[in-house]
């Protein structure tokens, strides 16, 4: 059994805070969130689609799917989200165990909601992967040379660039077993999270790798919604 978890409780600090989150923005004609959710409910692949969003939003996040895509509505479930990344997840976690029979074996497939461009072809690695290895996480390749510095001043390391791959989302799971490293982590270790396969990683479990797409950008920064909007122009052509 699959299950979707689309992050997006998140509150647009780095877009300057605007009146409302960067994931109900306009994309073309309908909301970022709503491209993303439109692509998992097209995969096919999940018994529910969640939608993670701020307790404030939850209503108008309703009447956005019932308005834009009403044809998966019965598909998508909205909920509350947390204030921090791992603490939405782990709600996602605790309201499924409390709604659905799960086993070992069911799989979580958490995403950015302002990653409008995910593939079909990600989201199915990414079930494919976590299924067969328990954990996986979407990259790219570093095109760039990091830098690495301890005190913002000066350069404390420069990395072999082969060997280093840029983040995206999906991250997926064996949800159980997510869950059950996510308690065992301490509060010192839980601040040192910064996504959810770090909690793997503390616990010196596999995370495997799945070949992400340049396209696949996450809205971030106000320039990344003019990006975006170039992207989806050429998607319609």
């Amino acid at each position: 059994m699959n299950f979707a978890a689309i992050l997006a409780a998140g509150s647009s600090v780095r877009m300057g805070n605007p009146d409302k989150p960067k994931q109900f923005f306009l994309l073309g004609d309908k909301p970022v969130l709503i491209h993303t959710v439109e692509k998992f409910c097209m995969s096919g692949s999940f018994e529910k689609v969640f939608l993670l969003c701020p307790k404030a939003w939850i209503q108008q996040t309703k009447d956005l799917i019932e308005t834009h895509c009403p044809h998966y509505s019965s598909s998508v479930e909205v909920i509350a989200g947390g204030e921090l990344r791992n603490e939405t997840i782990q709600l996602c976690i605790d309201h499924i165990e409390k709604n659905f029979l799960v086993d070992n074996e069911t799989i979580l497939v958490t995403h950015d909601a302002v990653r409008p461009f995910v593939s079909l072809r990600i989201i199915e690695e990414n079930i494919r992967a976590a299924t067969k290895y328990g954990a996986c996480d979407t990259v790219v390749p570093a095109t760039d040379t990091i830098v690495e510095s301890t005190d913002a001043a000066f350069v404390a390391s420069i990395p072999n660039r082969k060997n280093l791959y840029q983040g995206q989302t999906p991250q997926s799971f064996k949800m159980k077993k997510l869950k059950e490293l996510y308690l065992s982590l301490s509060l010192e270790e839980k601040l040192l999270l910064t996504d959810a396969c770090k909690i793997f990683v503390l616990r010196n479990e596999k995370v495997a790798l799945v070949n992400g797409d340049g396209s696949n950008i996450k809205i971030t920064h106000p320039q990344d919604m003019r990006v975006a909007q170039a992207f989806l122009g050429e998607t319609l052509c």
